[in-house]
């Protein structure tokens, strides 16, 4: 079984700071793509950022400058920094994780998302 557990979201004033993290576990043999993606209610689930096993990465245009995402391959672990908050970042974050299981197939995962609240 695998999980991936999101941490750090929260209410913050326009212009803080939060830092998300998601940490994978389970049967997994490596981690391939991580991202963050965010979801608001009545809308399509979009990518914020992302980021390869080789850590190149790519950011959402609406982020570019203000988030940056991280992993650390020996805790599984994947990060968002995300300074100068707006309102309109505020949404649902979920972590994604594309994975090579033990029995060597690759699955999607997702965490269970964690809310982001910037106030103005």
């Amino acid at each position: 079984q695998v999980q991936l557990v999101e941490s750090g979201g929260g209410l913050v004033q326009a212009g803080g700071s939060l830092r998300l993290s998601c940490a994978a576990s389970g049967s997994i043999f490596s981690i391939n793509t991580m991202a963050w993606y965010r979801q608001v209610s009545g809308k399509q689930r979009e990518l914020v950022a992302a980021i390869t096993s080789g850590g190149s990465t790519n950011y959402a245009d609406s982020v570019k400058g203000r988030f940056t995402i991280s992993r650390d391959n020996a805790k599984n672990t994947v990060y968002l920094q995300m300074n100068s908050l707006k309102p309109e970042d505020t949404a649902v974050y979920y972590c994604y994780a594309d994975l090579l299981l033990l029995l060597r197939i690759t699955a999607d995962y997702w965490g269970q998302g964690t809310p982001v609240t910037v106030s103005s």
